[in-house]
């Protein structure tokens, strides 16, 4: 990503609404797991600490391309955070039992199936790969432009990218689907311009309230909606 953008990262994805609701996503996908866990390309270690008071049992590794975000990384969340790619994990076969890819896959740097070549040979039979991605080509922004998206796919890109790298029991669906219509007008009317900045901000405290509070109300629906800005994936490694 652009280097400001790390510096965006650390200062808000404590607080930040969208921060909050991947999180709290990715912290439900990771409800059964037990041992030791991979955060893919895991920046300025927002996940890895709201993991640690959320899941102390849990033990965590971080790996981290930038060497700034990294070091972050190990100072916000006290895990253990290795710089490098995960195009190359620096790990042994088997080593974990699960592993997250969080908004990393996209990125313009990252080869996904040499990516997720790598997951799979890092997790241990039987364990879990999390994968969360921005959804839609047609949604491609300013936004992505500034941290360096490469691609937003659908739910069954996702889903046929895991089955080629020989994952199974696949699922993927999509979230934040109440404020999709949001994300279009942002997206595609009012941030449209060369010099529009990434979606990362502050933002006012009563704003940020109810856009979270939206994603809160959804997180507890029954039914999994038909779309969404961002995609949601669970698969096993056999």
């Amino acid at each position: 990503m652009e280097p400001g953008e790390y510096g965006l990262m650390d200062a808000v994805e404590t607080r930040m609404w969208w921060y909050r609701a991947l999180h709290a996503r990715l912290g439900d996908a990771l409800e059964d797991v037990r041992g030791h866990v991979l955060d893919g390309g895991c920046g300025t270690g927002g996940l890895l600490a709201m993991l640690r008071r959320r899941r102390p049992d849990l033990a965590l590794t971080g790996i981290e391309w930038a060497a700034a975000a990294a070091a972050r990384a190990r100072q916000k969340s006290g895990a253990p955070v290795v710089r490098g790619s995960v195009g190359a994990l620096p790990f042994a076969t088997a080593s974990f039992d699960a592993a997250i890819l969080a908004d990393v896959l996209c990125h313009a740097a990252v080869d996904p199936p040499v990516a997720l070549a790598e997951l799979h040979r890092v997790i241990r039979p039987g364990g879990c790969l999390v994968v969360n991605m921005p959804a839609y080509a047609w949604l491609h922004s300013a936004h992505d432009r500034r941290v360096h998206n490469a691609r937003r796919w659908t739910a069954g890109e996702t889903r046929a990218a895991l089955a080629a790298a020989g994952f199974t029991r696949i699922r993927a669906r999509y979230w934040n689907g109440l404020l999709l219509p949001l994300m279009i007008l942002q997206r595609r009317l009012l941030a449209r311009g060369a010099e529009a900045r990434s979606d990362v901000a502050v933002f006012s405290p009563w704003l940020d309230a109810t856009l979270h509070a939206i994603t809160a109300l959804e997180r507890r629906l029954p039914v999994t909606l038909p779309a969404g800005g961002s995609v949601l994936a669970t698969a096993i490694r056999p």
